[in-house]
C-alpha cells in the first residue's frame, strides 16, 4: 500500500488511481446500464401489465433491497475471513446477470418478485467485498476520489440504461417486455470484464488465529466511531426511499409511458456529473460540511416532487435527488473505510449495508402506504420532513470529533 500523504491535486487524481479501480467502475457502469434499463420499466410493467398495487411495489422493492443488505453482511465477513474479495464480487455480478432474462419472461408478479429478489441477492453478494476491494486498492488520501469515480461511472450506466429504455420503447411501440431483453447483453459483458481486467491486491497478513475464529468474531473490534457512521447511514436511508417512486411520480404527473424513464436519466446525469467532484471534496472537507448540505438538497427535492403538477417540476426534483446522492453516497463509503481496520473492512461494509437495507425496507413500506392512503404528495412530504429532521440533528450535534475523518 502506498504511503499516506496529502491528497494530490485534482488534475493528478485520474493518473493516481490504479487501473483496477477504473475497471471496477466500468463493470459497475455496464451492470447499472442493464439494471436501470430494467428498473426504469419495471414499475410500469408491474402496474399496467401485471396489475400490482402501490403497497405491493413498495413491499417488493423494500424486501429485495433488504435481502441485498442482509447478504452483504455474510459476503463481507467471508471476504475478510478467507482474505479473498474478487471471487465473491464475480459471483454476485454473475447472479445478477442471469436474472435479467427472467423479467421479460415474467407472466405474474411472483416472477418479478423472484427475479428482483435474486438480482438483489447478487448485489448483496458483491456489494461489501467490492467496496472493501476499492479501499484495498488505493491509499487513504485517495479513497474519496476512488469511491466518487466508481459512483460516477455507475451513474453513467444509470443514465445510459433509461436512455436505452426510452429509445427501445419508441422503436418497439411501447412493448415493455421486448425492451427488457436489451438488458441481458451489458450484464454479461460486465461479468466478462470483471473476470479479466480486475486484479486483486495481495492481502495483508491475517491476525494470528483469525482463521480459526468464527466469521463474525472480529466485529467487536469495530470502533464507536464506526457504529456512529452506521447509524448515520441508516438515518440517510430512512429519508430516501426506493427510486421506483420517482418513476411512478413521473407517470402520475402526466409523462407518457414510453418517456417515464427520462426521470431517472435526469437524476443520474446530475449524479454522474457531481459524484467524482464530491468524492474529491470528501478527501478535503469535514463530513459535516457535505452531509448537511446533502440533506438540504434532499429536502428541496422532496418538496418539488410533492408539489409537482407537470413533468418539468418532477424533473427538477429528480435532478436535486441525484445531487443529494452525489454529495453523500461516496462520502459515506469513505467514512466506513476510514473507520474500519483493513482485516475487517468487508465485515464493516456488510454491517453498514445491512442496517441501511433495513432502513430502506421500512422507508419503502411507509412510502407505499402513504401513497395509497393519502396520495403521492404525502409520500414526498414525509421524506422531506425526515431529511430536515436529520439535517437539524447533524447541525446541533456537538461532539463533532466523532464524525470527523480520522487523522
Amino acid at each position: 500500500m502506498p504511503p499516506v500523504g496529502p491528497p494530490p491535486a485534482p488534475a493528478a487524481v485520474y493518473r493516481a488511481l490504479p487501473g483496477s479501480i477504473w475497471a471496477l467502475g466500468l463493470v459497475a457502469m455496464l451492470m447499472d446500464m442493464s439494471s436501470e434499463l430494467v428498473h426504469s420499466l419495471l414499475p410500469i410493467l408491474m402496474t399496467t401489465v401485471l396489475g400490482a398495487s402501490m403497497v405491493a411495489i413498495g413491499t417488493i422493492e423494500g424486501i429485495a433491497e433488504a435481502a441485498a443488505a442482509v447478504t452483504k453482511v455474510f459476503s463481507g465477513a467471508l471476504s475478510d475471513h478467507f482474505r479473498k474479495r474478487k471471487l465473491l464480487v464475480l459471483l454476485g455480478y454473475g447472479l445478477s446477470a442471469i436474472t435479467k432474462p427472467v423479467f421479460p419472461l415474467a407472466a405474474t408478479i411472483g416472477w418479478v418478485f423472484a427475479a428482483r429478489f435474486a438480482d438483489r441477492i447478487g448485489k448483496g453478494i458483491r456489494g461489501a467485498p467490492r467496496d472493501a476491494l476499492v479501499a484495498d486498492l488505493v491509499p487513504p488520501q485517495l479513497r474519496g476520489a476512488a469511491y466518487g469515480l466508481r459512483q460516477a461511472l455507475d451513474s453513467a450506466g444509470a443514465v445510459a440504461g433509461p436512455l436505452l429504455a426510452v429509445a427501445l420503447m419508441a422503436w418497439l411501440a411501447n412493448d415493455i417486455k421486448a425492451a427488457l431483453w436489451a438488458a441481458v447483453v451489458p450484464a454479461f459483458v460486465a461479468v466478462a470484464l470483471l473476470a479479466t481486467a480486475v486484479r486483486e491486491p495481495e492481502s495483508p497478513p491475517a491476525p494470528p488465529g483469525s482463521r480459526s475464529r468464527p466469521v463474525f468474531a472480529g466485529a467487536g473490534r469495530l470502533s464507536p466511531r464506526y457504529w456512529l457512521i452506521v447509524a448515520l447511514g441508516a438515518v440517510f436511508t430512512l429519508a430516501r426511499f426506493s427510486e421506483a417512486f420517482l418513476i411512478l411520480r413521473a407517470r402520475d404527473v402526466g409523462l407518457a409511458i414510453g418517456y417515464v424513464p427520462v426521470i431517472l436519466i435526469v437524476m443520474n446525469v446530475v449524479y454522474t456529473a457531481f459524484a467524482y467532484p464530491a468524492g474529491i471534496a470528501a478527501d478535503r472537507l469535514s463530513p459535516r460540511a457535505l452531509l448537511v448540505p446533502g440533506l438540504g438538497v434532499l429536502v428541496a427535492a422532496d418538496l418539488l416532487l410533492a408539489i409537482a403538477a407537470s413533468p418539468q417540476v418532477a424533473f427538477m426534483g429528480a435532478a436535486l435527488w441525484g445531487l443529494h446522492m452525489a454529495i453523500t453516497q461516496g462520502l459515506l463509503s469513505k467514512l466506513v473505510a476510514d473507520a474500519s481496520p483493513a482485516d475487517l473492512r468487508g465485515t464493516a461494509f456488510g454491517i453498514f449495508n445491512l442496517v441501511s437495507g433495513g432502513a430502506l425496507l421500512l422507508a419503502s413500506l411507509v412510502a407505499g402506504a402513504l401513497w395509497s392512503a393519502f396520495g403521492p404528495p404525502a409520500t414526498f412530504i414525509a421524506g422531506g420532513a425526515f431529511a430536515a429532521a436529520a439535517a437539524a440533528g447533524l447541525i446541533f450535534y456537538r461532539p463533532g470529533a466523532r464524525i470527523r475523518e480520522p487523522r
